[in-house]
């Protein structure tokens, strides 16, 4: 993909989280229910994982800079970055749909399981001054309803969005980010 077409999909990309995060989210001290994911993944996909990690650095900190919504804070700008670098790294050129799916599975896991219940919940209990037992409990139900919701919704938008990418995006087909012809397996 063209340098200038990265940059424009990093833009529109970047737009949309900020929108995601800042304005379409439900919040609470402890928890934020949005689906941030979603540009997120498709940056991590499309791009790779130093766009995705750039991308999370550029909305952590243009986010806190137009509607911030509490005290600036090291620990999330590190965590938006560590969730760009992981679905770059799982997810961009992935071979197949099927490898795809696994990946998404696995990129998932470890983004719920690491960053948001691990580090997230270590901010948040710094920041506000509670016990990490008690931070942890309210977040942990929140992710597991989130887990699966993430994981059809990105593979249903991936198999959408295969023939566009590859008209609109691509050069030539051997960028592919998917090898299969239709886009299913």
């Amino acid at each position: 993909m063209p340098k200038v077409k990265k940059v424009v999909l990093a833009g529109l990309l970047l737009a949309i989280l900020i929108v995601f995060e800042r304005f379409i989210s439900v919040e609470t001290l402890i928890l934020r229910l949005s689906f941030s994911y979603v540009p997120y993944i498709l940056t991590g996909t499309l791009l790779g994982p130093v766009w995705g990690a750039a991308l999370g650095v550029a909305v952590d900190l243009l986010g806190m800079l137009l509607m911030p919504k509490g005290p600036f804070f090291p620990g999330f700008t590190l965590n938006a970055l560590l969730i760009g670098l992981v679905y770059g790294l799982f997810l961009y050129k992935a071979p197949s749909n099927k490898s795809y799916l696994i990946r998404l599975i696995i990129s998932i896991f470890v983004v719920h399981i690491f960053i948001h219940l691990g580090l997230t919940t270590l901010w948040l209990s710094l920041l506000y001054k509670r016990a990490f037992m008690v931070v942890i409990a309210g977040r942990i139900i929140a992710n597991i309803v989130e887990i699966p919701i993430e994981i059809g919704s990105m593979f249903a938008i991936k198999i959408f969005l295969d023939k566009p990418v590859k008209k609109y995006l691509l050069e030539d087909s051997s960028e592919s980010w998917d090898d299969t012809e239709d886009g299913v397996d």
